[in-house]
């Protein structure tokens, strides 16, 4: 019986190599793509690699990545900046990414929390999970993270190849950017890209199937940002709440809004953290500034990014740093 076993573990052993070293050459050139997994690569790449560094970080979703130039932080204000917002998922996602951060870069100065009707409200799947592929095997952040959600299941984060089964399209652009037949322009700059684009109809549609939608406010999630809070008060790191612009038709859609902005209120005045309230600032009642409800186009994203700088400048929010 053990010769059994001894005989099938030496069968096994040039698999399991092999498997390791072909999940390595994917992982290593799918990483490289800047256009697949919703252009999150780069900047899983320079948290993970050390290479933000920052003294200014941008924390949130959607909205913090499309609304929040650094680049124009770092001009105006002499201090370096990088967007850590991640696409489409709420704080717990947004706290990985923040462990990693002072993981493996230099602790920030300041951190910009972009918060939204959104922060609090988990939802069951991995929204955009091949974002992972190229990291997640062995990390044990990244499982802790995102092994409670619909994506992916235990053996993906510990057996090499495994998750890649059914990936053709990830697969495939890892073997064109090996053989450089990959057509790779850089979209995200510091983690930040505004999208030129005018209105678009998803906010009519959205009317016509609900009168109103209410948010449902996960209470682990809450639990964990308040952690973050008090992590970043031991460590002095300086926090400012910002909730950038948002269409004025579209605030009156949640209906469970004012208790959401409550939660920040309140967070904010227990913590001596600022709240930027950009809501009733005057791009959240000019259509044109927006391409839906929820997000700032370029224009608008840059307009308020300037108006943003303006409000650290004249406020003690830069002290000391």
């Amino acid at each position: 019986m053990r010769n059994d076993l001894k005989y099938f573990l030496i069968f096994l052993s040039p698999i399991i190599m092999a498997s390791y070293f072909i999940d390595v050459f994917i992982s290593t050139n799918l990483k490289k793509s800047n256009q697949y997994a919703e252009k999150e690569y780069s900047t899983w790449n320079d948290l993970l690699e050390g290479n933000l560094n920052s003294d200014v970080i941008v924390y949130g979703a959607s909205r913090a990545w499309r609304h929040i130039n650094p680049t124009m932080i770092s001009d105006s204000l002499h201090l370096s900046a990088y967007n850590l917002g991640i696409d489409g998922h709420n704080f717990w996602l947004q706290y990985l990414r923040h462990t990693l951060l002072l993981k493996n870069n230099k602790k920030p100065k300041l951190i910009l929390v972009s918060v939204d009707m959104f922060t609090f409200q988990k939802r069951e799947d991995l929204y955009n999970s091949e974002q992972f592929l190229p990291y997640m095997l062995w990390n044990k952040e990244i499982k802790n993270a995102t092994i409670g959600y619909n994506g992916f299941k235990a053996m993906d984060y510990e057996i090499p190849l495994i998750r890649y089964y059914g990936k053709q399209e990830a697969i495939e652009t890892a073997i064109r950017s090996f053989s450089g037949h990959l057509s790779n322009p850089v979209f995200r700059i510091k983690g930040y890209q505004g999208r030129e684009e005018s209105w678009n109809g998803d906010f009519d549609r959205a009317k016509l199937t609900l009168k109103n939608y209410e948010v449902k406010i996960d209470a682990a999630t809450v639990v964990l940002f308040e952690k973050f809070l008090k992590e970043c008060k031991t460590q002095n790191i300086k926090l400012v709440f910002v909730y950038s612009p948002e269409y004025i038709e579209g605030q009156k859609f949640v209906k469970n809004r004012n208790e959401i902005i409550s939660i920040f209120t309140r967070y904010s005045k227990e913590y001596h953290i600022p709240f930027y309230d950009y809501s009733k600032d005057s791009l959240s009642f000019q259509k044109k500034y927006f391409y839906n409800s929820n997000h700032l186009n370029k224009t608008g994203a840059e307009l308020f990014t300037g108006k943003l700088i303006d409000k650290l400048k004249n406020t003690n929010a830069l002290q000391g740093l």
